[in-house]
């Protein structure tokens, strides 16, 4: 198994003076409101796209790109705002229309010797995507960043910095759709639906639920001692077909479940894999977070092209004794029931508990899986055909681990995650089925 520090080969990027490319036509101006949604998750989003085609090469690149994104602006005209703080103490967006910040570079090598950008690597995909010098928080980084980087062999690469306040997975991948129908002259065929008033908090605010997201769990197993004592080795675990379909038999052999689901049963397996290779006490609990789409199970449902946070962080919270101690269907039943939590009452009460105590969801013994596995991020084309691949430059928190669908006709899912070295050789054993 490949490790991020186990590249010889030394990727040196050339980057030029930033500039701000703004909407091309007068936008609206003034505060635009974040819900909750959007307050909960403001960290910062990563991501790399690489084009290449045998058709022609990146000469055109930059100005296609650029061009593009002028006019895609005026449609998603909050990205060419800046972050602040309103009268509330929460996050809004001034939208000054002064533009995104774009960055024109230069690789040394072909695309092909950069190696699996599957695999978190921020030292090696970092130099793709700018960061902004002596941003000390979010609120000095603009929410969208972009570099196109061309390389030796035709090939090039969009690197993307935004913030996740502005969207979640299914918003920014429409956007970057759009942006690629915008440069091949394409009406869009799912515009931005800006308005999030439709998610306010109620008034007065009504707390139905638990919300054990926010619960802090003490780390009894001093999990934390291990992360900070331990190198951190980030891997890559990919499950074809025929795996996932395995972990789904064991998951109902014992007759307790009916049916279930992919995902369902994959979480479970990895929930109680990390589980045990961070040897978790009998006695600690566990916490299990992972987004659930409420756009559909909002009522009304969200309107298509809603362009902010749909999601919403549902929890599943045991003894990591009985997570390991009983069959894995335990488990899968355990991520059902945190899937059926998920309804209308249930996402408007969580708008208000953040709105009445500010909290964010605590990641203390925790595991957050987030999923791009159902995200059509590789089908965004902007001339050059679909990305040869796509993928996070780092994972946001070392809790996280990202499902990321994979190979012919996106039928594999590739696990990444971070643990400390101990916990990784004991993570990878578990793997083999």
């Amino acid at each position: 198994m490949e490790n991020s520090d186990s590249n010889v080969f030394q990727l040196v990027v050339k980057q030029r003076e930033p500039t701000l490319v703004a909407p091309e036509k007068d936008t609206e101006k003034g505060l635009y409101f974040l819900s909750n949604l959007d307050q909960n998750i403001a960290v910062i989003v990563r991501t790399v796209y690489c084009f290449k085609s045998d058709e022609k090469g990146n000469e055109n690149s930059v100005e296609v790109i650029k061009n593009a994104l002028k006019k895609v602006l005026v449609h998603y005209y909050p990205l060419a705002g800046r972050l602040t703080i309103s009268s509330e103490g929460k996050l809004i967006i001034n939208c000054t229309g002064e533009g995104a910040v774009f960055v024109e570079a230069e690789a040394n090598c072909a695309l092909e010797e950069i190696g699996d950008i599957t695999k978190p690597d921020p030292h090696t995909l970092g130099k793709l995507v700018y960061d902004i010098p002596d941003a000390k928080n979010i609120l000095q980084m603009p929410p969208l960043v972009a570099q196109v980087t061309n390389f030796k062999c035709g090939g090039f690469a969009l690197g993307l910095c935004m913030n996740h306040c502005m969207f979640d997975g299914i918003g920014a991948m429409e956007f970057v759709n759009s942006w690629g129908e915008t440069a091949r002259g394409l009406p869009l065929s799912v515009p931005p639906f800006v308005d999030r008033s439709l998610l306010k908090a109620r008034n007065p605010p009504k707390i139905e639920y638990l919300h054990q997201e926010f619960a802090e769990i003490e780390d009894r197993s001093d999990t934390n001692k291990l992360y900070k004592e331990d190198e951190m080795i980030y891997s890559s675990f990919c499950f074809d077909p025929e795996m996932l379909e395995n972990i789904k038999t064991k998951a109902l052999e014992d007759g307790v479940l009916d049916k279930c689901t992919t995902f369902e049963s994959l979480s479970a397996f990895v929930w109680r894999a990390r589980t045990k290779a961070l040897k978790m006490l009998p006695e600690q609990q566990t916490k299990l977070l992972f987004a659930v789409d409420g756009r559909p199970k909002f009522n009304p449902p969200l309107p298509k092209g809603y362009f902010g946070n749909g999601i919403v962080l549902t929890n599943s919270i045991c003894e990591a004794g009985e997570l390991l101690g009983k069959p894995l269907s335990y488990g899968v039943g355990l991520v059902q029931d945190a899937i059926k939590m998920v309804t209308d009452s249930y996402m408007r009460s969580a708008m208000d508990y953040f709105e009445v105590t500010r909290a964010r969801p605590s990641l203390a013994s925790t595991l957050l899986i987030t999923t791009w596995s159902r995200l059509s991020f590789h089908i965004t084309d902007f001339g050059w055909g679909d990305p040869i691949l796509s993928g996070p430059v780092a994972l946001p928190e070392k809790e996280v681990i990202l499902f990321l669908s994979h190979g012919k006709e996106r039928r594999n899912i590739n696990v990444l995650l971070g643990l400390p070295a101990s916990a990784m050789k004991i993570f990878q054993e578990l793997m083999k089925i």
